[in-house]
């Protein structure tokens, strides 16, 4: 049985300890096996700079010793927090589901392949903001950048998740749905 993970550029192809050439990039062709599952992880790198500036402005700025000692392990834990539920966003794609999760995983959603009618690569608003947001016409889920995959789901919803690789995860969903459907 072969399990293939499609990773961004990070691409591995495990087939009974050979490995095997990488499909061409942005496309999911036809010749796939149905065991093919998609992978990826985005990193939010404005958040994390965003919690190291925090910390470096906090020990920067004038402040009486005892506040200091005091303020000092709260703010560590609560921007260690921030940074561990929403600095990335893993997406994956297998034969039933669209997973993601925020960070270590506390935070995270699926949607079952058979509920989403299309899937196709947009660009956010950037005022839309990243985290988990409503957005005009549905809800939000990014980390990083403005490129994201809609989801149309059967009953009208709408639901877009960002990804720096837009077009291959839309590719991956299309090709899942047309084995769902």
């Amino acid at each position: 049985m072969r399990r293939r993970t499609v990773s961004g550029d990070r691409r591995r192809r495990a087939t009974h300890g050979g490995i095997c050439p990488p499909p061409p990039r942005g496309r999911i062709g036809s010749a796939k096996p149905d065991n093919m599952t998609y992978k990826h992880t985005q990193t939010g790198w404005v958040t994390l700079a965003a919690c190291v500036a925090v910390l470096v402005l906090f020990e920067l700025l004038p402040t009486p010793p005892a506040a200091r000692q005091f303020v000092w392990p709260i703010l560590v834990l609560v921007v260690l927090l921030i940074a561990s539920l929403m600095a990335t966003l893993t997406v994956e794609v297998d034969d039933s589901l669209v997973r993601i999760k925020f960070g270590v995983g506390l935070i995270r959603k699926s949607f079952r392949l058979e509920e989403i009618a299309s899937a196709q690569p947009v660009r956010n608003r950037w005022w839309w903001g990243w985290g988990i947001r409503l957005y005009p016409g549905g809800w939000l889920y990014n980390v990083s950048g403005l490129d994201a995959v809609e989801l149309v789901m059967k009953n009208g919803k709408r639901f877009r998740i960002g990804t720096d690789e837009p077009q291959v995860l839309a590719d991956f969903i299309q090709f899942r749905l047309t084995k769902v459907g």
